[in-house]
């Protein structure tokens, strides 16, 4: 009997502490208990003896926190493109200023133009605001497109009346509010002039909630462009259901340039699906050439994390690609004799080889992950190309382009800097000149001697001369 009645009492106990603890925010603050305590005992009870309360209060706050900043992000976009649609042309407000006095500049001039877009530009990739864009020209007319597919040209920019006029567009048809409000990442990714037509990229919804990078193109009209698909892939990423559990959309690539009259080079980045970059059936972490005239496509390099940077130099025959790495190790690479290599497939190593580390380092939450992709910081010995130059830490490298002769500038976002080198006959790299610009690059043209520059922390177009 005395079993029977303390298992009954010890049932009881057990029971009454399962409910107290499972409610206990609510007892707490319903009962009047609290409203005796002073400031420094209610918060040693909820520290230490019903943590839950503070737990449930602070996943409360967060989930508040990040719902306000989605409504935010979604009415940002919402914003773009109500401008958007009311086609009206954006206007820009000019000011100077000298890099002189912010950096040690060899520039014989440093002085920077800035042209800031006041209107339209208001959803970015990286920070919620202002927005983020990509620029080209068409003869001498500069054509610009926003993260949210705000299409716009300016006649001889920079011309005296410093006016962006729309350009109507059916990108809404590929990308729009709907992957917009799943994410601030999902976006346009670059824009290509070439020949008679505007090539754009995006990160694409194939099925629900699974992701590549796709290209539009039309023909080049300063009224109205209807875009058709070039290039998709059947394949794609999902963002819950995928082999790591990882999923980065910001790590998709999309940078275009022209490869030859038929021909361009486009790269697509992993997603975070590292082991896809070594995958000869997926176009993720490679660079491919597209047939512009059969869409068809060939890998001509593997072993990409996240390219964000192309250059062709024709003259000496190879390609310059940039990419971030993981923590730290971002890359410049070299594609060398690429007109004349048909049949070999440049191999960079991603992600058994990086300078970088992966996210927290070498952990032990992160073991088996290294096991997995070891980033060995030897490239060479296991069999795959170096790059001619790491950065660690990394710099957010972007797009590249050459200024002259051996002469190049590559570009950052992180850093918010433009790295000048000269690229030697050996394939070394020699950085000549660092300037500070004091804003993110995500894109970079050379033209006439001015280096032309979107500015992404205040939305404007930045002109660097060049002598």
């Amino acid at each position: 009997m005395k079993k029977i009645k303390l298992s009954i009492l010890l049932t009881g106990i057990v029971g009454a502490s399962i409910y107290i603890f499972s409610n206990i925010d609510i007892l707490y603050r319903k009962t009047n208990v609290a409203s005796f305590l002073s400031l420094e005992q209610k918060t040693f009870l909820k520290n230490y003896i019903f943590p839950q309360i503070k737990i449930n209060q602070e996943v409360e706050q967060k989930a508040q926190s990040l719902k306000k900043l989605n409504e935010m992000r979604f009415y940002l976009a919402q914003l773009e493109l109500i401008k958007k649609n009311s086609g009206t042309d954006i206007e820009t407000a000019k000011s100077n200023f000298d890099l002189k006095e912010v950096t040690n500049s060899k520039l014989d001039n440093s002085n920077l133009e800035k042209y800031m877009l006041t209107s339209g530009f208001y959803s970015g990739i990286h920070s919620d605001f202002p927005g983020s864009g990509y620029i080209d020209f068409h003869k001498n007319d500069m054509i610009i497109v926003s993260s949210r597919g705000l299409l716009a040209f300016s006649k001889n920019f920079p011309s005296k009346k410093y006016i962006f006029k729309q350009i109507k567009n059916n990108i809404d048809q590929f990308i729009n509010l709907k992957q917009f409000k799943k994410s601030n990442h999902f976006s346009i990714k670059d824009l290509l002039i070439f020949k008679k037509n505007i090539y754009i990229s995006y990160t694409e919804e194939i099925t629900n909630d699974c992701w590549n990078t796709s290209i539009i193109y039309g023909q080049i009209n300063y009224k109205n462009i209807n875009f058709q698909k070039l290039f998709a892939s059947k394949k794609c990423i999902h963002s819950t259901k995928n082999l790591d559990n990882e999923f980065v959309p910001h790590q998709s690539g999309g940078r275009m340039i022209p490869f030859d009259d038929s021909n361009i080079v486009f790269s697509v980045g992993d997603y975070r699906s590292r082991y896809l970059a070594q995958d000869l059936n997926s176009i993720n972490g490679k660079l491919i050439k597209i047939n512009l005239n059969n869409k068809k496509y060939k890998i001509i390099s593997i072993g990409h994390r996240n390219p964000q940077g192309l250059y062709l130099d024709t003259e000496n025959n190879f390609i310059l690609e940039t990419e971030h790495g993981p923590m730290g190790g971002d890359e410049i690479n070299l594609l060398k004799e690429i007109k004349t290599n048909k049949d070999n497939i440049y191999n960079f190593g991603w992600p058994t080889s990086s300078a970088g580390e992966h996210y927290g380092g070498k952990t032990k939450e992160n073991k088996k992950k290294y096991e997995k992709y070891p980033l060995y910081k030897s490239h060479l010995d296991h069999g795959f190309l170096e790059p001619v130059k790491s950065f660690v830490p990394s710099i957010g490298i972007s797009e590249i382009v050459k200024v002259g002769k051996n002469n190049y500038v590559v570009s950052s976002l992180k850093d918010k800097s433009l790295y000048f080198f000269v690229l030697k006959d050996n394939g070394s790299i020699q950085i000549i000149n660092k300037i500070k610009i004091g804003e993110r690059i995500r894109d970079l043209v050379f033209k006439k001697n001015n280096l032309y520059m979107f500015l992404e922390d205040t939305a404007s177009i930045g002109i660097l001369k060049i002598n």
